[in-house]
């Protein structure tokens, strides 16, 4: 496949699940989002609406094609040195400027913290990644599991109750029988 088509794909998916991620909160939704424009995009401090702190490195997704967070790769200044963080969704905002014209898009992204809260934000390395992996695979797994439990104790339960309302019904009908027997003895 080649990088275009490849951009073209990651644009795409990026823009519907822009569309669809509750966590992006943006002063003026436009209804559809640029990928390409995302990447690179600038990122500001919450306290500091005027110093580029970095810029969107990469856009992670999830298994439902989500945006799960943006990967932010920062600028040396505010001592952030040139390290890769992981911002997941609802800790950043989206602005959109210049929205109309596709030549002149920008997007701002703002994240909800200040420097140090960024720097406590998991770095994005391999282990972060094989660590996050197997994490999303292992709760998968469980809520596999739990859900296949409750359906074995729903099932029982209504198997249960259907029996019991059975054996009630037939005790009824034995009791009606019963009674109309001594009525014409």
């Amino acid at each position: 496949m080649s990088k275009m088509n490849r951009k073209q794909i990651l644009g795409a998916i990026t823009a519907t699940t822009l569309l669809t991620t509750s966590g992006l909160a943006m002063a003026n939704p436009q209804g559809l989002y640029s990928a390409d424009e995302l990447m690179d995009a600038d990122v500001y401090l919450q306290n500091n609406d005027q110093q580029v702190v970095g810029e969107v490195e990469d856009v992670l997704l999830d298994d439902n094609m989500q945006v799960a967070a943006l990967v932010v790769e920062s600028d040396e200044v505010l001592g952030l040195d040139d390290q890769q963080y992981v911002v997941e969704t609802g800790k950043f905002t989206l602005e959109t400027r210049q929205g109309d014209d596709i030549d002149n898009l920008e997007y701002r992204i703002h994240v909800n913290m200040d420097e140090a809260q960024l720097k406590e934000q998991p770095q994005y390395t391999t282990d972060w990644w094989q660590d996050t992996r197997k994490s999303a695979a292992a709760a998968w797994d469980e809520t596999k599991d739990t859900a296949a439990s409750a359906w074995q104790d729903t099932r029982q339960a209504t198997a249960n109750a259907l029996t019991s309302a059975g054996n009630a019904i037939s005790g009824a009908a034995n009791d009606a029988q019963d009674e109309m027997a001594d009525e014409t003895q």
